[in-house]
């Protein structure tokens, strides 16, 4: 029988549940559509500033239009409670999410995570410029003499892995590792990183960085990307608007998995991105949508191959090897022969090493640097 009780309950519980309905709908929406719109790249902002309201502003201002969010400060990753709450934030806005930090975290914690997140938690960004510290003789280097350019590499490698293990890497293996360097990314691969951005900053070549990044990842069977840092040392850091929107379309055309800006100041205590830039990132979606990218785009490359563990950066003739040794005159001869490549091949050339090198199908042509070629 109906009664008014009855009624009642009718009144208030089916408000209730088109409310959970609507909720449950508009989550799946929201996460589905940053897939749907990006295929197969990952375009966002890497945060490196602790202030909690402020990066949960940001992804508020990026979650429509990009699909990655990087919590890039160790303020908020390395306290369980900030960076438990930052993640389900940017989960719940639909963003994958990628953490940086400089301890492994707990086991636990992972496992909670990828239980909590699933497929959104793309993994960590574990250091960065691990090489660029090397060839800079930064304050710390993991090589501090070697032999030869081949004993360097070895001795970087075995320092980096060696570091890994102090750190308990093994908490991370089962999500992919991230890095982002400027030179020497081969090496970067080879201490066991899965993926190495490569930073587009001040007025470095983009498709020299990008062939040596790129080839890399390809020989090694890698995924490879790109994060747009400083041009300037001072406000307002990044170049302009225009200048993102390219960088982001060259790294789209040249194939990167992974798209990413990056946001904070030299102190890293606030954001530098400006409105000019949340328009590129917004009119990059729309150039996405637009330009969907074939996926024969590692199709008809070239390589250049450099000699088995040749640590020169290529930033100009003052630039070193492995940090230890002045440019020599293959550093010239290689320098004015990449850019000569770069001018014939552009987005077709890649640049690897001659360290048990298959010369098989991945290219069509390897151009050796002792001025041999082979064609497979």
């Amino acid at each position: 029988m109906i009664t008014l009780t009855n009624i009642k309950y009718v009144i208030i519980i089916l408000p209730v549940l088109l409310l959970i309905s609507s909720i449950v709908v508009y989550g799946f929406l929201a996460k589905d559509n940053s897939i749907e719109v990006f295929g197969d790249v990952f375009v966002g902002v890497d945060v490196a500033y602790e202030n909690m309201e402020a990066n949960k502003k940001r992804i508020d201002e990026i979650s429509s239009y990009t699909n990655l969010f990087v919590l890039g400060c160790t303020g908020i990753t390395h306290n369980e409670t900030k960076l438990n709450e930052l993640c389900q934030y940017a989960y719940d806005r639909g963003l994958s999410f990628i953490v940086y930090t400089e301890r492994a975290l707990q086991h636990q914690w992972v496992e909670q995570a990828k239980t909590w997140w699933g497929e959104k938690f793309l993994g960590f960004y574990f250091w960065d410029e691990n090489a660029g510290f090397q060839i800079d003789l930064s304050l710390w280097l993991p090589v501090m003499q070697a032999d030869n350019y081949t004993d360097a590499a070895n001795k970087f490698v075995n320092a980096m892995k060696a570091s890994w293990g102090r750190m308990n890497y093994s908490n991370f293996e089962d999500r992919p590792l991230f890095t982002s360097d400027y030179a020497l990314y081969w090496f970067d691969y080879k201490v066991g990183y899965d993926v190495v951005l490569t930073q587009f900053g001040w007025n470095y070549s983009r498709q020299l960085n990008v062939a040596l990044c790129r080839g890399a990842a390809n020989v090694m069977n890698k995924d490879w990307g790109a994060i747009i840092t400083y041009t300037y040392t001072e406000p307002p850091y990044l170049g302009s608007g225009e200048q993102l929107f390219d960088d982001m379309i060259l790294a789209y055309e040249n194939g990167a998995k992974y798209i990413v800006v990056f946001d904070s100041d030299k102190n890293y205590t606030q954001g530098i991105l400006k409105e000019e830039h949340f328009k590129a990132l917004k009119d990059f979606k729309q150039y996405t949508i637009e330009n969907p990218r074939e996926n024969e785009y590692n199709q008809d490359r070239v390589a250049l191959v450099l000699p088995q563990g040749y640590g020169y950066g290529f930033r100009g003739p003052n630039d070193k090897i492995w940090g230890l040794w002045e440019a020599d005159a293959l550093s010239f001869e290689l320098s004015q022969r990449i850019g000569d490549l770069l001018e014939q091949y552009d987005k077709k050339l890649d640049i690897i090493y001659d360290e048990n090198l298959e010369l098989d199908s991945k290219y069509k042509k390897y151009i050796l640097w002792n001025n041999t070629s082979y064609v497979p």
